[in-house]
């Protein structure tokens, strides 16, 4: 960092976001910053950050104060993601996995004894969190997922198996969808909350990913295993209207991943270019260097601003299916281009590994494919913006 660096821009967020962003960047500048790259080489996530976040109150930011959570917004929830991707990305994909794909949907769809029951260990860090959704063939089209849970009683019965799944060989809860009546369609899938402990789930494989390295994703597998039927999240047969109410939100708090990875570029490359020295002078006194400079800092602070503003829409209850989806889109490419960007500016030394450049472009390009792809994101703004002028 640049040790006269200008303010960022005030965005006028609130006293409480302000407060939080400085509590979180202080901590990750401390605590993970320093280990992001021996996190990427090593592809191990550092566990002893889960207390530490829980410590902080990070793991139940959107929960209620009555369940122990901290009861603030999704606004302060993408201000608590930005700062921890920026230290480091795949910390922070796992942190968003944990406390909104998790502990959300429990807060948003469990009802009381299942809230008491999961979310203080969860929100204390004791406990690692996941949600369950893709499969080996039902990617982008999930309602085509083959995971089946059979009625036996008291209980249901899982068989199958969930793929690309974030914290899962980590994870001591889940929240899994599964059909329980295929020929349904969409009205045949019902959400679970699953143990790790329960007889018959395990991890298959860790998988050996090109980027977001040390945010451990794995296969998980489900053979004969028996889940109790007060583990139903929601209600039977409404698992997809679960799964997609949590996608807006989901894409929104995800969103917030890439603003960090952006400012981690500037934050590599605004110290560079001073002292660079290229023809008798510091490289950011060319014009082409600064028009991309202008470029990277322009596209950054509308992310910031679309991104903003949507996680207000979710604390109003007002937020659209297309804009969530827009939100991650927008902020998702620009944080790809953007880590290209940065790589050029820095010339072969962003290309070698002594310098980050190379790890934030990898883990950039994730955004793009999950929580829906940039393709289905798309379609799915298209069709909304289609069907709402009918």
């Amino acid at each position: 960092m640049l040790p006269n660096a200008p303010r960022p821009f005030d965005f006028d967020l609130g006293e409480t976001a302000d407060m939080l962003r400085d509590t979180v960047a202080s901590f990750a500048r401390a605590e993970i910053a320093p280990r992001a790259a021996e996190i990427d080489k090593t592809d191990q996530f550092p566990m002893d950050l889960w207390k530490k976040f829980g410590d902080l109150g990070l793991l139940g930011v959107t929960v209620e104060e009555e369940y122990g959570g901290t009861g603030l917004g999704y606004l302060e929830h993408c201000i608590a993601m930005e700062e921890i991707s920026r230290a480091s990305a795949s910390v922070g994909l796992s942190y968003g996995a944990h406390s909104n794909l998790c502990v959300n949907q429990i807060r948003k769809n469990g009802n009381d004894a299942q809230r008491r029951r999961y979310l203080p260990k969860l929100m204390s860090g004791d406990h690692v969190g996941a949600l369950a959704m893709s499969e080996p063939g039902a990617g982008s089209d999930v309602v085509s997922m083959r995971l089946k849970a059979e009625k036996k009683g008291d209980r249901y019965v899982l068989n199958g198996t969930k793929m690309w799944i974030t914290n899962g060989p980590d994870a001591d809860v889940l929240v899994v969808y599964a059909k329980t009546d295929p020929a349904a369609g969409s009205r045949g899938i019902t959400a679970f909350l699953i143990e790790k402990s329960f007889k018959g789930f395990s991890c298959a494989q860790k998988l050996d990913k090109l980027g977001m390295r040390g945010s451990h994703t794995g296969e998980l597998v489900f053979e004969d295993c028996e889940v109790p039927e007060e583990n139903v999240l929601g209600a039977v047969g409404r698992g997809a209207s679960v799964l997609m109410s949590g996608l807006d939100y989901e894409r929104a708090v995800l969103s917030a991943g890439p603003i960090g990875i952006m400012q981690a570029c500037m934050d590599v490359v605004m110290p560079y270019v001073h002292e660079r020295k290229q023809f008798g002078k510091s490289i950011g006194e060319f014009q082409l260097v600064q028009g991309k400079l202008a470029d990277m800092y322009v596209s950054m602070n509308a992310t910031r601003a679309y991104v903003y503003a949507v996680a207000k829409a979710c604390d109003r209850g007002q937020t659209t299916r297309e804009d969530s989806a827009g939100a991650i889109l927008y902020a998702a490419e620009n944080a790809t281009k953007m880590a290209l960007d940065a790589i050029q500016l820095l010339g072969g030394n962003g290309y070698i590994n002594e310098y980050p450049t190379g790890r934030l472009l990898r883990d950039a390009k994730l955004y793009e494919i999950g929580a829906g792809t940039s393709e289905i994101r798309r379609m799915l703004i298209g069709r909304e913006l289609f069907e709402k002028t009918a």
